[in-house]
């Protein structure tokens, strides 16, 4: 029983620390949080702090590592073990309800006070599974450029999603991204857009 209370007195804490965290980085830089400010404003003391972890850099690099063993476990479950290649719904509904679930802190990691390594291995993961999910297709090979406007895409889409006040739920978010993914890779270098009308004209416009 004692171990249980201890147990759920440090996930308290932890999650205290988190939110406190959050809001911090709201509105300013990770270098210009300190201990004793975060502590304050999670009403522990510091020395409670330190039992977790060394400085503010250290509880940011953890709760990134727990953020991305997790994606990448639950990423790992739309793989389909006979074919070896992914649902690419399947993938972008568990992406979503994955940043649903931590929404607060991605969209603060991703802000303008965020943190850019946690960045810079979003896009990591995201090309790596994005190419599985492309090279799921019909087309046996993606055209770099195309794949790497897809993840920029996919990136610029899930901040914006983020910042929305009232976003679509992961299932309609997994919906349109899978569409405009199939719609912009599958077109080759060159060609015209699918559905677009010859000699110059937009879609909708009659040529005369």
């Amino acid at each position: 029983m004692t171990d249980h209370n201890e147990d759920r007195r440090v996930r308290r804490t932890k999650a205290l620390l988190l939110q406190g965290l959050i809001e911090l980085m709201a509105r300013k830089d990770i270098n210009d949080i300190s201990v004793k400010e975060l502590s304050d404003l999670a009403d522990i003391n510091r020395g409670t702090f330190y039992l977790h972890y060394s400085d503010i850099h250290d509880m940011l690099a953890q709760i990134e590592d727990e953020l991305f063993t997790e994606f990448h476990e639950i990423l790992d479950r739309t793989l389909n073990k006979d074919t070896g290649t992914h649902s690419h719904r399947t993938t972008l509904f568990e992406i979503f309800t994955f940043l649903e679930r931590h929404r607060d802190m991605a969209r603060v990691m991703m802000g303008p006070h965020g943190d850019l390594t946690f960045v810079n291995r979003l896009k990591s993961l995201v090309s790596t599974r994005l190419s599985s999910i492309l090279s799921a297709g019909e087309k046996e090979t993606v055209c770099p450029y195309a794949e790497s406007f897809a993840v920029s895409g996919c990136i610029g889409v899930i901040e914006t999603w983020l910042n929305q006040p009232s976003p679509p739920c992961p299932r309609e978010m997994a919906q349109i991204c899978g569409d405009m993914l199939m719609m912009g890779v599958d077109t080759p270098p060159g060609a015209p857009e699918r559905g677009a009308l010859q000699g110059g004209s937009l879609p909708g416009n009659k040529k005369t």
